[in-house]
């Protein structure tokens, strides 16, 4: 999407719109929440929870823990990004260009059978990272769409103005009205 597009007269952009949702500042509050939640869990009960793990059981922990962390930072940064759209910080172009520095196809986590060894709480953490994930991703999709043809058109000002010649021409003269 082009700086133009978004400034130009008349035209309501849907994509800045969707990022300055409600919708979005539901997503926002429950992926900063998670992150607290994760920070908060991993820091105190997490490292109780990983002392008592065997050796296995204990690496698996530290991988997906990383895995937990790294989807949620990358989540972070996009749901941040695009407040700053939100808040009129940056413009949805800008953001579009700087998204790209923030990766949303993270890691899957690990086999069932390694999964069934980890602590309850951060497999409820990671199910919960990766709901969030899809969700951003498909407002990430939904926002950052290409332009249709048609809103491609009329950024071209060829266009606009075949258009408004087109408008004149249908234009009826006063003479020619029926008069009831």
């Amino acid at each position: 999407m082009s700086d133009h597009s978004m400034r130009q007269p008349g035209l309501i952009s849907f994509s800045e719109r969707l990022a300055g949702s409600a919708m979005f500042a539901t997503l926002f509050r429950e992926g900063m929440d998670l992150v607290e939640e994760t920070a908060a869990y991993l820091d105190g009960p997490g490292r109780t929870d990983a002392k008592v793990l065997d050796r296995s059981a204990s690496l698996a922990y530290a991988t997906e823990s990383m895995r937990l962390t790294t989807r949620l930072m990358q989540l972070a940064s996009w749901l941040l990004l695009h407040r700053a759209v939100k808040e009129g910080e940056m413009s949805l172009a800008q953001a579009n260009r700087e998204k790209t520095k923030v990766k949303l196809s993270a890691p899957e986590p690990g086999a069932d059978d390694v999964m069934a060894k980890l602590p309850q709480s951060l497999c409820g953490l990671i199910a919960r990272s990766m709901a969030l994930q899809v969700r951003v991703r498909r407002l990430d999709a939904t926002i950052h769409a290409p332009a249709t043809k048609a809103a491609q058109a009329l950024d071209n000002p060829v266009v606009h103005q075949l258009g408004q010649l087109k408008a004149a021409f249908e234009r009826r003269p006063p003479f020619l009205t029926k008069v009831e």
